[in-house]
Order: C-alpha cells, then structure tokens, then sequence
C-alpha cells in the first residue's frame, strides 16, 4: 500500500557523504519522559516541511556508515530525502528516552528473522538503558515512529485521500478474510466501503508489525478484524467515533497469530489514518475492554517539537482512553 514520493521534494547534495559535519555543533534534544504503562508515544514529520538542505546534511551525518552506504543506494532524491528522515525520526526519537545520554548516532539495530527492526542495547555499560519498543510507518507525506516500554508496538499510517481502488472487493477477496468481505460488501457507497476498506488495512498492517513477522510470517488472510459494539455484538453499520472496539480474531492459527493485543485508531492532522497495536497487560482479562494512551509530537528533529495530544490534529476514531 506504499505510494511513490513526490518528485519535487528538495534534491540531496552531490557533496552530501563527503561532507564531514561536526555532529556536536547541533543543538541538544529535549528529552522526553518515558511512556507510561499501556501508552504509545508517537512522533511525525512532515516531509515537505523540511525546505533547508543543510539541515538535511545534518541529518545524513546521524546515519550509520551501512545506513548511508543504503540511502546513497536508493535510486531518486525524493525517495533518499525520505529514507534519511525516516532513520533519523527514529535515532532522535529513541534518545530522547535515555534522556539524551545516548547520542542518535550511537543507536545500533539488529533485525528479527521476519526483519523487524529492534534496538540493540550495548553490554558493559554502567547505565542500564530503558526497553525501548520502535515501530516506524511512512506515506510521501508523513513519516511516524511509535514507541513503547517493555511491550512490542506496530503502527501503520495511510493516506485517507488516495487514488481510489476501481474494485475493492475484488482486492479485498485477495487480502482480507471472508469476514471482511463480507463485511465490506455491506456497503453500498464507493467511497465509504473504501473508507472501510482503509481502516481494515492499516489495522491489519499494525497489528502484523507488532507481531514482528511482517506480511509473508503473518498473511492477511489468516485472521479478522472485527469492529464490535461494547455488548460484544457486531456493528452492523458503518462505526462511529468511540461506539465500538476493535477485535482481533486469530482461530486460523492461534499458535502464530496471537490475540493479547489492544488496537487504537485515529486521525492525524484531517489526513493520515494511524493505526497502533500494542501487547496487552498481561494481567488484565481477556474480555475486558481496554483503552490504550496515546501521546503524539509533531516534530522537525533538532528544529521544532509540537504536542499534538488533545488538539484537533489527533481525532480518536476508536481505543483510546
């Protein structure tokens, strides 16, 4: 469901690896207060917001050498601009949660065998660094990092206006289960079964996130998303902000695809979907309710932070407290 960039995003400099920036002559990092239990920290930028280039070299010299080494790689400036914001929202993003004593250049990662991304934390060292969860999503025009402690995250963010699909069902019928076929056949309007068709599919790309398998260890097929009313009957309409909760139901395969998981929905700044999918607290029933928190920053690494969190740029569709 990725989208090319834009073309007309700022071109990279020819000089932008010989470049040697001093890294300390960036101003420091606010740090941030660690999220707390069942709540989601989560950081955008906006790429078409960023016109300085120099600032941009900056970012590249945050990068690993292999991480430099890949974004020189990638064939188009706008689709490199992107590559280096996503690295570097994540590597300033997970400082600010050691309250900066880890520098972002000094972030090492490793990948899971479905190649999930998860910090590697040095050993030997004095300070014991907070377990930090990452997940990372991107459009051509936003880029997100969600982040947790101790519990895996998945976030996924889409495009709500987008190119529409000619035949949703047929796409549908390819990906989703029977139920979500079904229940997308329910609707008889184009643009709101393909509203539906968004909100099922940004879900199910959180929630396979979290699990940490990716889409071939975790096929979308495999399991439903159900959209229920709090007396656990099915919403039979289109459902509204708040009235229902979001259910995962995984019988195709209970030992891989796992249902501990608690689901937020919502609506960034009028025009990304954002789905977060984290673990539930283990000790809390399985039939009850949970809501998750939710923080959200809008940010320019180094330039500018905004809170986000209880403006109208954060619309609560469904799981949140």
């Amino acid at each position: 469901m990725r989208r090319l960039l834009r073309g007309d995003m700022l071109p990279l400099p020819s000089n932008l690896v010989s470049r040697h920036l001093v890294v300390s002559s960036l101003p420091s990092l606010p740090p941030a207060p660690l999220p707390l239990r069942r709540e989601a920290h989560l950081w955008y930028i906006v790429p078409n917001e960023l016109e300085d280039t120099s600032l941009l070299q900056d970012y590249m010299e945050l990068l690993s050498p292999c991480e430099k080494e890949n974004v020189l790689s990638i064939k188009g400036e706008a689709l490199k601009k992107c590559a280096i914001l996503s690295r570097v929202l994540v590597r300033t993003t997970l400082s600010r949660y050691t309250d900066c004593k880890v520098n972002p250049r000094l972030f090492k990662f490793r990948k899971n065998r479905f190649g999930k991304p998860e910090v590697e934390h040095q050993n030997g060292c004095l300070w014991v660094p907070p377990s930090l969860q990452f997940n990372i999503s991107h459009t051509s025009s936003m880029i997100a990092c969600g982040v947790t402690v101790d519990v895996p995250i998945g976030i996924d963010i889409e495009e709500k206006r987008r190119k529409p699909v000619n035949n949703i069902l047929s796409l549908a019928h390819r990906y989703f289960s029977p139920y979500e076929v079904q229940y997308l056949a329910s609707f008889m309007d184009p643009e709101s079964r393909q509203s539906e068709f968004l909100r099922l599919w940004t879900l199910k790309e959180a929630y396979v996130k979290a699990l940490g398998r990716g889409f071939s260890g975790a096929p979308f097929r495999d399991f439903t998303i159900r959209f229920e009313k709090s007396t656990d009957s099915v919403v039979p309409e289109r459902p509204k902000s708040e009235e229902f909760r979001i259910m995962i139901d995984t019988a195709s395969d209970s030992e891989n695809l796992t249902a501990n998981w608690q689901f937020a929905l919502v609506e960034l700044s009028g025009s990304h979907l954002a789905a977060i999918c984290m673990e539930k607290d283990e000790n809390m029933p399985g039939t009850e309710q949970v809501f998750l928190k939710l923080k959200v920053w809008k940010t320019l690494p180094f330039v500018e932070d905004k809170c986000m969190s209880q403006t109208d740029a954060v619309i609560n569709i469904s799981g949140l407290c």
